[in-house]
């Protein structure tokens, strides 16, 4: 399990995104329905009505297991926030990018399914996906951010201010037998 630091306020919640390596835009607004800038072709939203074929869809595309329908709309439904990111290419949106975080609503959150399209990474919008969980849930005063990675992700993670095992927490886990 990894454990954002708790000096979050040091963390740069701006995102960065190389306008060389894509042609997109640098997203900073933050709103709870959709950010559109016309000029530019990546929009992101907090909404919760998402295409849950289409998140299955890039799911898979990272190699992700197919996962029961109801059970995504259920852990959706119950999310503290989902961020959706999508693509417009030729007035036609393509979801490329989600994460969600799941929270006591004081403490705690655990931030799960950050998944970007494998066409799309390398350009920040993990970072974005991420940042701005992270922002959401500072405003709301939940510092202690917890998430699950495999082991190819987890220094991606590392250069956002997470921490493997800090002070040798360990996580527990319990499955049926």
């Amino acid at each position: 399990m990894i454990l954002l630091k708790n000096f979050l306020d040091n963390l740069n919640l701006l995102t960065e995104i190389d306008i060389n390596k894509i042609n997109l835009i640098k997203v900073e607004k933050y709103q709870d329905n959709i950010d559109i800038n016309e000029q530019f072709k990546i929009y992101f939203t907090t909404s919760k009505k998402i295409n849950i074929n289409d998140l299955d869809q890039l799911c898979r595309s990272v190699g992700w297991i197919e996962r029961p329908v109801t059970k995504v709309k259920t852990a959706i439904k119950n999310s503290f926030i989902t961020i959706s990111l999508f693509y417009n290419n030729n007035n036609k949106i393509r979801l490329i990018g989600f994460a969600r975080a799941t929270s006591d609503y004081s403490f705690n959150a655990i931030i799960w399914d950050v998944v970007v399209h494998p066409t799309f990474q390398g350009k920040g919008l993990g970072k974005l996906l991420i940042k701005k969980i992270i922002k959401y849930l500072k405003n709301r005063n939940i510092n202690i951010i917890r998430l699950f990675a495999d082991s190819q992700v987890i220094e991606f993670y590392k250069t956002l201010g997470f921490l493997v095992n800090p002070y040798n927490t360990r996580a527990m886990f319990w499955h049926p037998k």
